[in-house]
């Protein structure tokens, strides 16, 4: 098998065979097989399979596979052929009869790149791939497209995500691999299930179920998992703010329990990625999201995301501030806002930064023994003089009420004169000009015993008050048995 020169047979759909060369191992691929050139074909690899135990599986996968091609057209752009997918063209046999692999057509992987790189904008820049908007619009159209052409045929990919889709760098045309590990539609209702499938891909319904129980709608969620990640910078759809921090979930269980944060209806576990533009999608854009993530609704077809995403891609508003970024709704530009948003973020950063770190509003620089002792000597001395102010209130304050009477007296005619119900508003005015006084005579004073006091002083105040209201009217004991 690791001859250069080993020849294989190669037979055709349309029953024609001939006899192929292998020449130079291009990759040693992985569990599944290893990927030659075919030396007799320059425009065609051979894929040789490890394990010739499965030989008559694969072979009946593989002639299901060659009966049933999907319509993947080679795109010539430009006079250069863009092959978008290695689906398999003859079945190949050794001398013995077993089935030891297939031929798929040449892609040239240097002028292709993993979807994952043109997701992530940092990635994108560090490989120069185009930052253009509708580079991606254009690149969630293609991948829409091989996805729905597959389905026709009664095939899924099942394991779909960014890591096994490639793109052309230069048309954003799509080159799938491996088609072989997809699940297959046989004759007769037969079915060659996939092996292999991704969490943070797996839709919640089939938590449950294995890789080879998966279909269509595996391949629904995933792909609308993909548009959503192209459209908004990358980011998943089951990604967000938690509300609370005591439990932190995986992405597969946020699937799980349906913890979509992006639809109509806020979700109870988490709010959405603080750099989201779905706000900005397209009113059609979002109900396709909310039906292909909310629970118990019909998931959308990969057919009806290739049609609305022609629509966008023919229905787009260039923005005015930047010709990488476009635009669907009243709204505005949604790439600009977040690059507001992470400006703005920036330039706060910076400004706490470049201000001094501070402890209780102190600045930590301050903070040395010397000036601790300075501060404490300067907040003693300033104590000292309140304390003092306060001791000088209480005396003052005392003697004007212990005589309050007597100056009463000297103004009882024009208080007799002004009536009952003047002197009433002057007691309660007084009453309430003590209160306002010992309210910020607390925020001065600290200590229970003191507070004590305080609230004598103050009860005192309105026995005075009362005492000479009661001098002023005449009124003696005797007015009080009345009441007997």
């Amino acid at each position: 098998m690791t001859e250069k020169t080993e020849s294989f047979l190669a037979l055709y759909p349309d029953g024609h065979h001939e006899t192929i060369t292998l020449g130079e191992v291009l990759h040693k691929g992985g569990a599944a097989g290893k990927i030659y050139r075919d030396a007799s074909h320059p425009g065609s690899v051979a894929k040789i399979f490890h394990d010739l135990d499965k030989s008559d599986t694969n072979r009946k996968k593989l002639q299901s596979m060659l009966l049933n091609r999907p319509n993947i057209p080679v795109i010539n752009n430009k006079g250069t052929d863009y092959i978008q997918i290695a689906w398999p063209t003859a079945l190949l046999e050794n001398d013995k009869g077993f089935c030891v692999g297939y031929l798929m057509p040449l892609i040239d992987t240097n002028r292709a790149i993993s979807l994952d790189y043109l997701i992530q904008k940092a990635v994108r820049r560090k490989l120069g791939l185009p930052e253009n908007y509708l580079y991606r619009l254009f690149a969630a159209f293609n991948i829409t497209s091989v996805v729905a052409a597959l389905h026709a045929c009664g095939h899924y990919i099942v394991d779909l995500k960014p890591s096994n889709i490639s793109i052309y760098k230069d048309t954003m045309l799509v080159a799938l691999f491996d088609c072989d590990g997809f699940s297959i539609k046989g004759e007769n209702g037969a079915r060659y299930p996939a092996e292999f499938v991704s969490e943070e891909y797996i839709y919640p319904e089939g938590m449950k179920q294995t890789c080879r129980e998966m279909g269509e709608e595996q391949d629904k969620f995933a792909l609308a998992v993909i548009i959503f990640k192209l459209l908004n910078e990358g980011i998943h759809p089951f990604s967000g703010t938690p509300r609370k921090n005591d439990q932190m979930l995986s992405i597969q269980e946020r699937i799980a329990a349906y913890h979509y944060a992006y639809g109509m209806w806020p979700d109870n576990y988490q709010y959405p990625h603080p750099y989201s533009m779905h706000d900005y999608f397209d009113k059609e854009t979002m109900n396709l999201f909310e039906r292909a993530f909310g629970k118990g609704l019909n998931r959308p077809t990969a057919l009806e995301w290739q049609t609305h995403l022609d629509y966008l891609l023919h229905n787009y508003k260039k923005c005015k501030k930047d010709r990488n970024h476009i635009y669907f709704t009243p709204k505005g530009c949604g790439l600009c806002m977040i690059n507001e948003k992470f400006k703005l973020q920036i330039d706060n950063y910076k400004k706490q930064q470049q201000e001094p770190p501070t402890i209780r509003g102190l600045d930590i620089k301050t903070l040395t023994k010397e000036n601790l002792q300075k501060q404490k000597k300067e907040a003693k001395h300033r104590n000292k003089i309140i304390m003092r102010g306060c001791y000088a209130f209480i005396a003052i304050y005392v003697l004007f009420f212990t005589f309050l009477y007597k100056l009463a007296l000297a103004f009882k005619q024009p208080l007799l004169s002004a009536g009952i119900f003047a002197q009433l508003f002057l007691l309660f005015g007084g009453i309430y000009c003590l209160n306002k006084i010992f309210k910020f005579y607390n925020t001065l004073i600290t200590g229970s015993k003191i507070q004590d006091f305080v609230g004598c002083l103050k009860v005192y105040g309105y026995l005075c008050l009362i005492i000479a209201f009661l001098v002023i009217n005449g009124l003696s004991a005797d007015w009080f048995r009345l009441a007997q």
